[in-house]
C-alpha cells in the first residue's frame, strides 16, 4: 500500500511544482518554456494557480483507476488480506454494535424487524416505503412463537449452522471401538458415580451408573482374546468435535456390569481408541517412537452417518439420500440464526471458553432454543477434550440429553444429540447407559436401519450376544443386503461355534463394501472360520486384509500393534536382551515344575479350562499367576517360590499385555491356528514335563518341540498352532515379556490387554 501512496503523492507534487514555476516566470515572455508549461497545465501568466484541464484530469483518473485495479489483483493473487477474518470481524462488530444500540435506537425501527438498520434509515429518509411491521420475538414469547403459523422460508439466508453441522449427522456409531478382554478397567474413585442426569429424566429411563465393565478376576483370564467384542473408544466416532483421534483409558466402569465370557464377547478391537481417564496423564509418543496403530486407520473421524452411506438397490433413492440435508433449526431458532451463527463461529475457531459463554447467554435469553443448547453441549464436549476432564464430559452428556428433552426439537437434531450422547457414554465406559440411549433412538426412529445396527453393537459391548443376534436378524429381514448387519451376524454365529454358517455372512458383508465392514476383525474371523473348515481360501482373505492395511503380514495378524517393532516368529534369548530372566528360569525349572505339579494334584481345580474356542479337540487348562501386570495373590499362595523368583524381573511381572501361567495339555489335543492380540509382547515357554514324542508347536512356517528345563521364545502375534499327540500330559510354564524395542514410556502407557 505504501508504494501506491507514494506514487499518488508524487504525481500531486509534480503538478504543484509546475504551477509554482509559472509564477516565477510570469514576467518573462509567454513563449518561454515555463510559460508553455503553465499554459499546458492550465496556469495563468499572472502567476495564479489554475485548475487542471479536462484532458489532464482524465489522464490522472485513468492512472489512479489502473493503480486501483492492479492493487486489487495483487491483493487477491498474493492473498494479502484474509477476507474471512475481515468479514467475521465485521459481523462481530455488527453484533456488538447492535447490542449497544438495541435499546437506544429501537424507537427508530421503521420496518418492524426489531432493530435500527440501513432499511430503517431509508424509510425515515423517504427513500423506501414503510413495510408492514413484523412483531419482534422476545425471549419470554419464544414458546408462543412456536405455535404461530408463520413459517420462515427454507433456504433463505446463509445456512451457516446447518452447513457446518451437516457432517455431524454422519458420525457413525459403527466406528465404535470395542474393549479388549480383561482390559484393566477400574471403577471411579468413590464408587460408580454414573453420569449427571437432568431433572427432567423422563426422556431416558435408566442410568449410566450400571454402565461399566466389571474388572475380571485374575484367575479367570485366558490365553487369547479371539472371540471377545471390545471397545477401546468410540469414537467416535465423530461428529464435528475435531478432537476425536486422541487415546484415553477407561474412566468409570461400574462394578455392576456382568463378567463376560469370551464366547459371549466379540473380536479384537480394531479401532485405535482406548478408554482412558481424562484426569490421568496420557502418553503421547514422540516422533521417533512407535505409535500404536489401528487396523482401521483409514476411517476418518468426520465420516458421515451410516444411513447416508449405505448401499441401496434404488439408484434414485441413493441419490436422494446423498442430497438430504439435516434440519437443525426449528421456527424460533431461525429467527435467532445470526446469534447462533456468531456463537458457533467462536467454537469453530477454537475459542471454546468464549463460545461456551456465548451459548450460555443464548440459553439464558432463549431457554427453549434446542440449537443453542446443542451448541453448549458441543462446546462442553470440546472443552472436555481440551482440558481432558471427565467431569466436563459428563456435563456435555447431560446437555445432549437436555437438547432432546426440549419441546419442538427438529428430528435431525434429536438424532444427532442422542447419537453423540451414546458415543460419549461409551467413551466413559458407561455401556449400559449408552444402550438405553440407543434403545430410545430406535424407538424414536424405528425405520432407521443404521440405528438398529448401532443397537446391536451396544448389546455386543455388554456381552448380550443373543439380543444382538435378534437385532441383526430383524435388520436382515428388512434389508437382506445390509453388509454391516451381515458381518456382525456372522461373527455372532462364529462365536456360537456355528463356523460353517458364519462364513457366508462374513464374506458377503465384507464384499458389500458397506461402511464399517472393511475392518480387520472381520477378515480375521472369516479367515479363521475358513481354516477350521479346511477352506484353502483363508489365506487369500488374510492377504487381502494385509493389503488393506489391517495386518502386518499374512502370518502376523494381531490387531493391537505398535508400528516399527522388530517382527520375527522365533527369537533367541540374546536377541531379546532378557538373558538373565532366561537363565533364572532354566536354573530353577525343577522348582517351578514341582510347584506346578503340586497345584495340579490338588482337588480344588485351580487349573481352569481354556474357554476361548481355540481347541479343535482335547483338554487344555491353565493356572495364572500374573495377568495384565497384576499379581494374583491367591494363585501365588500355591506357587510362592516361583512368584518370588519372578518378582525380580519387571519385564515380565510388569507386562500389562501378557500373562505368567502354567499350561497343561492332555493327549489328543489340537489347538487351531491362531494369533495373539498384540505385537507388543514376546512369549517364553519353559518346558517342565515334556513327553518324548508327540508334542510340537508351529509358529509361522517353522515347527519346534519343547525340552524340559529349556526356554523357547516366539512372537505369538504370528500364527501358531499346537499338537499334543503324546501318551501323557505336557506341562509348560508361559512367561510373557514386553517386546524389547518398546520404550520405558510406552511400557508405562500402553493400555492393558
Amino acid at each position: 500500500m505504501a508504494p501506491r501512496k507514494n506514487a499518488k503523492g508524487g504525481g500531486g507534487g509534480n503538478s504543484s511544482s509546475s504551477s509554482s514555476g509559472s509564477g516565477s516566470s510570469s514576467g518573462g515572455s509567454s513563449s518561454s518554456p515555463g510559460a508553455r508549461r503553465d499554459t499546458k497545465h492550465g496556469g495563468h501568466k499572472n502567476g495564479k494557480k489554475g485548475v487542471l484541464s479536462g484532458s489532464s484530469f482524465f489522464t490522472w483518473f485513468m492512472v489512479i483507476a489502473l493503480l486501483g485495479v492492479w492493487t486489487s489483483v495483487a491483493v487477491v493473487w498474493f492473498e494479502l488480506v484474509d477476507y474471512e477474518e475481515v468479514l467475521a470481524k465485521a459481523k462481530d462488530f455488527r453484533y456488538n454494535l447492535s447490542e449497544v444500540l438495541q435499546g437506544k435506537l429501537g424507537v427508530y425501527d421503521a420496518d418492524g424487524d426489531g432493530d435500527f438498520d440501513v432499511d430503517d434509515a431509508k424509510v425515515l429518509l423517504g427513500l423506501k416505503e414503510r413495510s408492514a411491521s413484523k412483531p419482534t420475538v422476545r425471549p419470554e414469547e419464544a414458546e408462543t412463537f412456536r405455535g404461530r403459523e408463520e413459517q420462515v422460508p427454507e433456504g433463505t439466508g446463509p445456512q451457516h449452522i446447518e452447513d457446518e453441522i451437516q457432517e455431524e449427522m454422519h458420525s457413525p456409531l459403527h466406528e465404535t471401538v470395542y474393549t479388549e478382554h480383561g482390559e484393566d478397567l477400574q471403577p471411579e474413585e468413590g464408587g460408580p458415580a454414573g453420569e449427571l442426569q437432568p431433572e427432567d429424566d423422563h426422556f431416558l429411563v435408566g442410568s449410566d451408573t450400571d454402565g461399566g465393565i466389571e474388572s475380571l478376576e485374575t484367575g479367570t483370564f485366558q490365553e487369547e482374546t479371539e472371540d471377545s467384542y471390545h471397545v477401546e473408544e468410540t469414537a467416535s466416532q465423530a461428529s464435528d468435535q475435531d478432537v476425536e483421534e486422541m487415546v484415553y483409558e477407561q474412566e468409570n466402569p461400574d462394578s455392576t456390569e456382568p463378567v463376560i465370557d469370551d464366547d459371549e464377547r466379540m473380536y479384537h478391537d480394531a479401532d485405535d481408541v482406548t478408554y482412558q481417564d481424562y484426569d490421568q496423564q496420557v502418553y503421547e509418543p514422540s516422533e521417533g517412537e512407535g505409535v500404536e496403530s489401528s487396523d482401521n486407520a483409514v476411517e476418518d473421524s468426520h465420516i458421515i452417518l451410516e444411513e447416508t452411506n449405505r448401499k441401496t438397490d434404488d439408484p434414485e433413492q441413493k441419490e436422494k439420500v446423498k442430497k438430504k440435508k439435516p434440519k437443525l433449526l426449528n421456527k424460533f431458532d431461525k429467527t435467532i440464526k445470526a446469534e447462533l451463527d456468531a456463537a458457533e463461529k467462536l467454537r469453530k475457531r477454537g475459542k471454546i471458553e468464549e463460545a461456551v459463554t456465548a451459548f450460555e447467554e443464548l440459553i439464558r435469553k432463549y431457554p427453549q432454543s434446542p440449537r443453542a443448547r446443542y451448541g453448549k453441549a458441543q462446546c462442553e464436549d470440546d472443552l472436555a477434550e481440551k482440558r481432558r476432564s471427565n467431569e466436563v464430559l459428563r456435563k456435555a452428556i447431560e446437555t445432549y440429553q437436555e437438547v432432546a428433552s426440549l419441546p419442538d426439537v427438529p428430528a435431525d437434531l434429536v438424532k444427532l444429540s442422542l447419537k453423540r450422547r451414546s458415543e460419549r457414554q461409551q467413551f466413559l465406559g458407561h455401556m449400559r447407559g449408552s444402550l438405553v440411549t440407543l434403545q430410545k433412538l430406535v424407538e424414536l426412529f424405528p425405520d432407521d436401519t443404521s440405528l438398529k445396527n448401532d443397537l446391536g453393537v451396544g448389546y455386543l459391548l455388554i456381552g448380550e450376544n443373543d439380543n444382538a443376534k435378534k437385532v441383526y436378524e430383524k435388520v436382515l429381514n428388512v434389508t437382506p443386503n445390509d453388509g454391516f448387519a451381515k458381518v456382525h451376524y456372522g461373527f455372532i454365529l462364529k462365536a456360537q461355534n456355528k463356523i460353517a454358517e458364519s462364513i457366508p455372512y462374513l464374506k458377503e458383508g465384507i464384499e458389500s463394501g458397506d461402511p464399517g465392514t472393511d475392518d480387520g476383525r472381520f477378515y480375521f474371523h472369516l479367515g479363521d472360520a475358513m481354516q477350521r473348515v479346511g477352506d484353502k481360501e483363508a489365506y487369500k482373505w488374510y492377504e487381502l486384509g494385509h493389503k488393506r492395511g489391517h495386518f502386518a503380514s499374512v502370518w502376523q495378524r494381531s490387531l493391537y500393534n505398535v508400528n516399527g517393532l522388530r517382527a520375527q516368529p522365533w527369537w533367541t534369548p540374546k536377541e531379546t536382551g532378557y538373558t538373565e530372566l532366561v537363565k533364572s528360569l532354566e536354573r530353577n525349572w525343577k522348582l517351578i515344575r514341582d510347584e506346578g505339579l503340586a497345584v495340579m494334584d490338588k482337588a480344588n481345580g485351580l487349573f481352569l479350562p481354556e474357554d476361548e474356542n481355540l481347541r479343535e479337540k482335547g483338554d487344555w487348562s491353565q493356572f495364572t499367576l500374573w495377568q495384565q501386570g497384576r499379581k494374583n495373590e491367591n494363585a501365588c499362595k500355591g506357587a510362592p517360590k516361583t512368584c518370588s523368583l519372578l518378582e525380580k524381573f519387571p519385564e515380565t511381572t510388569g507386562c500389562r499385555r501378557g500373562q505368567i501361567k502354567y499350561s497343561v495339555m492332555h493327549p489328543g489335543t489340537h489347538v487351531w491356528p491362531h494369533t495373539g492380540p498384540t505385537n507388543c509382547r514376546l512369549r517364553m515357554h519353559l518346558g517342565l514335563v515334556i513327553p518324548k514324542e508327540g508334542c510340537r508347536i508351529r509358529c509361522a512356517n517353522e515347527t519346534k518341540t519343547w525340552e524340559e528345563g529349556k526356554v523357547l521364545i516366539f512372537d505369538d502375534s504370528f500364527e501358531h498352532e499346537v499338537w499334543q499327540d503324546a501318551a501323557s500330559f505336557r506341562l509348560i510354564f508361559i512367561v510373557d515379556v514386553w517386546h524389547p524395542e518398546l520404550t520405558p514410556q510406552q511400557r508405562r502407557s500402553l493400555p492393558a490387554i
